[in-house]
């Protein structure tokens, strides 16, 4: 007899702490779940990247920028001889070309 009582005891103290896990994994996911909600509404309020992205981008192509000068070809052309490499490969005898 007093066997089956301290083992029905144990089993109702197993049985409330696997309760109180599920009802904390409960409490947790439900957290989770109106956290996500509030975050889906704030996303639902925000423009869209894309349009934002697109009027940016229009708005710098139009501009120049002010801090670099207006030139359409090189400001001194002696100077593209030395960017463009030996004319005769032949006659190069440097290691790097």
């Amino acid at each position: 007899m007093q066997i089956e009582k301290s083992e029905s005891i144990r089993s109702v103290a197993a049985d409330t702490r696997g309760k109180h896990r599920i009802s904390a994994e409960l409490k947790r996911l439900e957290q989770e779940t109106r956290h996500l909600e509030e975050e889906l509404d704030q996303l639902e309020k925000i423009e869209a990247a894309s349009a934002a992205c697109k009027e940016i981008l229009s708005n710098v192509e139009t501009r120049p920028d002010p801090l670099l000068p207006k030139t359409h070809g090189p400001a001194n052309p002696s100077w593209d001889q030395w960017f463009e490499g030996p004319q005769d490969k032949s006659g190069c005898r440097c290691w790097i070309l």
